[in-house]
């Protein structure tokens, strides 16, 4: 039997999203259906005038969004029939405005969606399988697996803590209208994961879509209708500054940028558009700074079995509870679908109330700012300052490549050692895109230097920097470290433009005020933080050992780099210059290290920064 799916699109529904965005910009997009029809009736399909926009047509058997189990039970209800499947490989979801949202609100808001779009084909079997395994002289299978080892084994191995037989499945999930506080503070706060995240550096958000908590719920019995007539204009406020200072900042990046890549009348379109696209882009990644974590994000997110469990009965373990029981359990609910009994054969339920709750010394609301102030004392001007390092780093890794090699000090002296390992000339792993260090035998011996840093950034840039998930840090639960004062970091673009300035300075006092008034109605700080900007200054510790630091560090110093992670990681270079000059010369971004050995001397290809970095790094200045 042939099936058919055809993607079609709709005008928008509600009459006031039809129009033009507040910001000029173009109208937002059709929205889109899923729909089955009986062969036999396709044709008065076709002649719905207001549905009639098909896309293509493919011979698939099941849309992108469906699963071969959802498409089996509608094939059963329909009694065998073929189907004809409609569907959007655009948009899954409808945003809306919220339930009886004030008519000036411009924020639209869904539940979050999680699809499961890979898996195992028998995650919990495999695992028991896999514990089979090792105490058999062979291999043995999942098709293997009897009723009774599923009970006996699964249960000696699960609570046992014998756990590495359920890290073998993964599962692959979309999800989509999700906040990012959720994100910074619970699904990338560990380091197990994969994801493939929508970014707000490139990415132009005409549209206030955004994490609006439920009202008025045992959770959250403050949040009536004007609680959240304040949150929602507090986001639609904040989505209205950043189209302003897009605005206002896009001339200014554009001036540097011409400056940069020697733009003139003469210069040729191509290098012109490129400049007017990149200016854009400066733009957007610096407004941002003004948008809301609240706002919603969407997601490729990989884990294992085992760490799906892990964040199940961690659920309440971060500032968004509410938001991480909904968005995990829909992914339990995604694998229970497919294998019931991963879940299933244990009992465990989320934890009711994590310890950083319990006896906590003070309420969220009587503000942080007497830790802040004590961390930013340490700090002084500094973006990231080492607070701690392996004292004899040089001699242990040195005596750690002597092991490797099998040498003596005598045949291969600490500085011969160091530069073996550390010359981008002699060690071509440090000139490979792919990182490869651990698995490198002479590179595992950077592992036995670590550093320690204190540092101050933005919470945008925290999202970005925490994907460094080699490099570990300990994060504030801002729940218990808020302040009522506004604590922001301000961009040098914004900075060094006075109208910018003023506007972001107005939004970040709004914001501020619109939380403070929220947690003064009695509001939980679990949703009224929701409101607190990408710009909120993120206090945190984080480790690494050189092997990971020297990642980081040839990453980060690149001029492509996000601005403040940038600046963190150019003073954490120059901080461990001083206390090891020997590590001087190896350090820097990836065409520091290739200059004069490997081409291309730029692995950035057509996003080249424009400027000649390595010719002399680290002396050289970032103009944007």
């Amino acid at each position: 039997m042939t099936i058919f799916h055809f993607e079609l699109s709709t005008p928008p529904r509600n009459k006031r999203l039809a129009g033009t965005s507040p910001s000029g910009n173009k109208p937002p997009a059709p929205e889109f259906l899923i729909a089955t029809f009986d062969l036999q009736n396709f044709a008065q399909v076709v002649q719905n005038k207001a549905e009639n926009n098909f896309l293509t047509a493919t011979k698939s058997p099941f849309p992108i969004h469906s699963s071969l189990s959802d498409f089996s039970r509608q094939r059963q209800r329909r009694g065998g029939k073929n189907l004809v499947q409609c569907r959007t490989a655009i948009m899954a979801t409808r945003l809306s405005p919220s339930h009886d949202a004030p008519l000036e609100s411009q924020v639209e808001t869904a539940a979050p969606r999680v699809t499961l779009r890979n898996h195992f084909a028998h995650p919990y079997d495999s695992a028991i399988a896999a514990a089979r395994t090792c105490y058999a002289p062979r291999l043995i299978g999942p098709e293997e697996i009897t009723d009774k080892q599923r009970v006996t084994i699964g249960a000696a191995t699960y609570f046992g803590g014998h756990h590495t037989v359920y890290q073998h499945a993964h599962f692959e999930f979309g999800l989509e209208n999700i906040s990012r506080q959720f994100v910074w503070s619970f699904l990338h706060a560990h380091p197990f994961y994969n994801s493939e995240q929508q970014s707000q550096r490139y990415v132009r958000l005409d549209r206030a879509q955004a994490y609006v908590p439920p009202v008025a719920t045992a959770e959250n019995p403050k949040f009536g209708p004007a609680e959240r007539e304040i949150y929602e204009r507090a986001i639609a406020r904040a989505w209205n500054y950043y189209r302003e200072l897009t605005q206002l900042l896009e001339p200014a990046a554009r001036e540097i940028l011409s400056d940069i890549w020697h733009v003139s009348a003469m210069s040729h379109p191509k290098r012109v558009q490129k400049v007017d696209r990149q200016s854009e882009k400066r733009a957007i990644e610096i407004a941002r700074y003004v948008l809301p974590v609240a706002a919603f994000t969407t997601m490729v997110h990989t884990l294992s079995g085992i760490v799906l469990h892990r964040l199940w009965r961690m659920s309440a373990a971060s500032d968004t509870p509410s938001e991480a029981r909904l968005v995990i359990g829909e992914m339990v609910a995604r694998v229970r679908e497919i294998d019931p009994q991963f879940f299933d054969r244990f009992d465990n339920p989320p934890m009711d109330e994590p310890v950083e709750w319990t006896g906590a010394p003070r309420a969220a609301q009587t503000g942080g700012e007497a830790f802040s102030r004590e961390f930013d004392a340490k700090l002084g001007s500094l973006t990231s300052q080492l607070v701690d390092y392996s004292p004899r780093a040089l001699a242990v890794m040195a005596d750690a490549y002597r092991a490797v090699i099998g040498l003596t000090a005598a045949e291969c002296p600490d500085a011969e050692a160091l530069d073996r390992m550390l010359n981008p000339a002699r060690n071509p792993y440090r000139r490979e895109t792919l990182n490869i260090g651990v698995h490198a035998p002479l590179m595992r011996a950077l592992q036995h230097a670590n550093f320690t840093f204190a540092k101050k950034i933005s919470h945008t840039a925290d999202s970005q920097d925490q994907r460094h998930r080699m490099v570990p840090g300990s994060r504030p639960l801002l729940t218990l470290a808020d302040s009522r004062a506004p604590d922001y970091i301000t961009p040098a673009l914004i900075r060094d433009n006075p109208r910018a300035l003023e506007v972001y300075e107005r939004a970040m006092h709004e914001a501020w005020s619109a939380k403070n008034e929220l947690l003064d109605r009695g509001v939980p700080a679990e949703f009224a933080l929701y409101l607190l900007p990408n710009a909120k200054a993120i206090r945190l510790v984080e480790s690494g050992s050189l092997l990971h630091l020297l990642h980081k560090w040839t990453m980060r110093t690149c001029f492509n780099a996000q601005e403040e992670i940038y600046q963190a990681s150019i003073e954490e270079v120059e901080q461990v210059r001083k206390v090891f000059p020997e590590l001087a010369r190896y350090i820097g971004p990836p065409c520091y290290l290739r200059a004069g050995i490997s081409t291309p001397i730029c692995t950035e290809g057509s996003h080249f920064c424009g400027v000649k970095v390595w010719t002399d790094f680290p002396n050289i200045q970032r103009r944007i």
